[in-house]
């Protein structure tokens, strides 16, 4: 027989074993548990595969359709934009083109006026040809301002001496001279300075060809009993005019004592305008006895007319009784008329009576 220790390792390796046997029974349960949940859980898993799949896809399909419109609605966008801009760019080139066409005939015009300057510069540099531009300014001004029998061109005085224009005013003053003068050199020179020195020597010869001209006109066209005692130095130029009295004021007081009077085609245009009127002045003076005569025989057939318009007025008066008279007598007629008219006959024999009287 075995020793009680053996028994009780004997046992405790059955209990071990019991336990053993249970714990893979338990195990076993488990897995299969565990399995079941497993499939479960892929089962589940599938399902939430499935579903999210079919939401991806309608996402999709959602942000397909968004894009498709965000897309389209950009193309539309795009083109209105293109359109607009095409719109703008047309009306910009067209009016580019009109500010070409604008551009272009200004610089025609400019190139003319380019032409012009020059051949006006090209005229002033020939000092003869200049002479020439200011004579035939001063001819435009005066005609426009006088009649034709108050000047005379290119008019000579003192024997042999030829002035410009000579206005024919009566005496006093008398005749005076205007002669045109226009030192062009000498005033680019002053203009064209450009330091102390070269300003000093161009004021010494421009104040120097102006005293020269003054001079010139006053010993020549200044004739005691011929002409006034003053004459006119006429400056074709507003310019020069301006730089003289702006600056030369000495000079122009020496022309003043010499009488003669320095004029621009503004202020030689009110000279004119001052002596047509003295020439209107004149002739109403002239035809002062004529005017007195014309204003006596004006008279005597106002008188005259008085008288006639008098006697017309009797005429009339005396027609007037006339007619006053003569329709009285005919209402005297015409009464009485009515009244033979009313008388009835009456069948007795009577002797009738008088009627009718004498019509006054």
């Amino acid at each position: 027989m075995p020793e009680p220790t053996m028994w009780v390792v004997l046992g405790f390796v059955a209990a071990l074993v019991l336990v053993l046997g249970m714990g893979l029974l338990r195990r076993g349960a488990n897995l299969s548990s565990l399995e079941g949940r497993l499939a479960q859980m892929a089962q589940s898993q599938a399902a939430a595969q499935a579903q999210l799949s079919e939401r991806l896809q309608a996402q999709e399909r959602a942000l397909a359709r968004a894009v498709e419109e965000r897309l389209a609605e950009l193309g539309r966008r795009v083109g209105d934009s293109l359109h607009q801009t095409s719109e703008a760019t047309h009306a910009n080139l067209s009016e580019l083109k009109s500010r070409l066409a604008v551009i272009e005939t200004a610089q025609k015009s400019i190139s003319e006026l380019s032409g012009q300057v020059v051949g006006l510069q090209e005229l002033l540099a020939n000092k003869q040809a200049r002479g020439a531009f200011g004579e035939i300014q001063l001819m435009d001004l005066v005609r426009s301002a006088l009649p034709p029998s108050a000047y005379a061109f290119q008019a000579t005085v003192g024997g042999t001496r030829r002035v410009d224009c000579l206005v024919t005013l009566p005496n006093p003053p008398g005749p005076i001279a205007i002669d045109a003068k226009f030192p062009l050199e000498s005033y680019r020179a002053l203009r064209e300075a450009r330091d102390e020195a070269a300003l000093a020597a161009a004021r010494r010869e421009f104040a120097q060809a102006i005293r020269q001209h003054v001079r010139d006109i006053a010993q020549k066209y200044i004739i005691p009993g011929e002409t006034a005692d003053s004459a006119l130095l006429f400056l074709p130029s507003e310019a020069v005019y301006a730089e003289l009295h702006a600056s030369f004021p000495a000079l122009v007081e020496e022309a003043f004592r010499a009488k003669v009077w320095i004029v621009s085609p503004t202020t030689l245009m009110a000279t004119l305008t001052t002596v047509r009127a003295i020439l209107k002045d004149v002739r109403m003076r002239e035809q002062a006895d004529v005017i007195q005569r014309e204003v006596g025989l004006l008279l005597k057939d106002v008188e005259r007319l008085d008288d006639r318009a008098a006697k017309l007025q009797q005429h009339f008066e005396l027609a007037q009784k006339d007619m006053r008279e003569l329709r009285i007598s005919t209402d005297k007629v015409t009464r009485r008329s009515a009244r033979i008219g009313e008388v009835q006959l009456e069948d007795t024999a009577a002797e009738p009576a008088p009627l009718l009287a004498s019509v006054n």
